[in-house]
């Protein structure tokens, strides 16, 4: 069946995902330890994060988590901060972060829109920083639908969301396409009744999403060629 809709994740598929977490993960340990180390590096194993390094553990809660997952991952070890507190810490910081993506985003999502495709965002990021993120950028105008892991729809791996894009754009879901770089975008996928599409531009390499997707696309620039052979 053609593919008549397309739901992307946002970090690490609409933008690259290391260059623009790393930064926001460390500024985030820094501003929960408060400036000590012992913490700092506490913080980090806590959420896969190591500070100094800049670099992401392959199970980090970071990758494919949500903010609330995050504060209750560090619930009851920051005696200073509360989940809420750490909660909007980790959202305004987000709003600050300097987006890169792996290839022109207006071009390519007008030329979806071109082709009769409903568009769509669902990402485990909150839902403000999210909309931010795509005003920042200058592609808001491309997409139907917006839902963070705070909208009300659940988080993925959960299919809340795709199936909230399916009932406000009149899809069936299975001439949607769920784009994403995570395990945890394709089990949403999956479970919504969806058509996944893997890409590399985030922290899973293609052995690990080969497995729950119907394709593995190098980014998202190569929507239109596969779209076009997929019929």
């Amino acid at each position: 069946m053609a593919i008549r809709g397309i739901v992307f994740d946002k970090d690490g598929t609409l933008f690259n995902f290391a260059e623009v977490w790393e930064d926001w993960a460390s500024r985030l340990i820094a501003e929960l330890s408060g400036g000590s180390a012992p913490l700092a590096r506490m913080i980090g194993n806590i959420v896969g994060f190591d500070p100094q390094a800049r670099s992401f553990a392959p199970d980090s809660i970071i990758i494919a988590g949500t903010p609330n997952d995050i504060a209750a991952a560090l619930n009851g070890h920051l005696p200073d901060w509360d989940s809420d507190e750490i909660i909007a810490c980790a959202n305004r910081l987000a709003q600050e972060v300097t987006l890169k993506s792996p290839v022109p985003l207006a071009p390519l999502l007008g030329g979806l829109r071109a082709r009769g495709l409903k568009l769509g965002v669902a990402t485990n990021d909150a839902e403000a920083p999210a909309r931010a993120h795509l005003a920042d950028a200058g592609i808001a105008a491309f997409f139907d639908f917006l839902a963070g892991y705070d909208s009300g729809f659940g988080a993925k791996p959960a299919p809340g969301m795709l199936l909230e894009f399916c009932r406000v754009t009149g899809l069936g879901p299975e001439t949607v396409a769920m784009v994403g770089d995570s395990v945890h975008d394709m089990q949403a996928g999956r479970a919504a009744g969806m058509v996944n599409v893997a890409v590399l531009t985030g922290m899973a390499d293609g052995d690990e999403l080969a497995p729950h997707a119907d394709v593995v696309l190098a980014h998202i620039g190569k929507l239109p060629e596969w779209l076009k052979n997929a019929g």
